[in-house]
């Protein structure tokens, strides 16, 4: 049972840079083929796919958000991170992150946490 784990400040002040951890259990982030997801909704929005690091360490970003945001990993924790500088209150949301095989539908999904930005 693959198991995703979101943690992390629940307030950032504008212009400060927001820091989630998605720790990870039952399957490495190394294991070939499996990509690893944030995905955030705001409130009264749709969920909008932020980016993903591969099995190999391979970031991807969605274009609207490529220029703030960095998703790293550290395979010895086997957890993966997700970096977004000069938030403002639009980036106030629920944040997941999640799995899965490829360009695949995502399968494992973290509970989220919400990360409200005020000052």
């Amino acid at each position: 049972q693959v198991q995703l784990q979101e943690s992390g400040p629940g307030l950032v002040k504008p212009e400060q840079t927001l820091s989630l951890t998605c720790t990870v259990s039952g399957r490495s982030i190394s294991t070939t083929y499996y990509y690893w997801s944030w995905v955030r909704q705001s409130p009264g929005k749709g969920p909008e796919w932020m980016g993903a690091i591969t099995y190999n360490g391979i970031a991807f970003y969605t274009p609207s958000l490529k220029s703030r945001t960095i998703i790293s990993r550290d395979v010895a924790k086997n957890t993966f991170t997700l970096q977004m500088t000069s938030v403002t209150p639009e980036d106030t949301a629920v944040y997941y992150c999640a799995t899965a095989a490829g360009w695949g539908p995502l399968d494992y999904w973290g509970k989220g946490t919400l990360v409200t930005v005020s000052s």
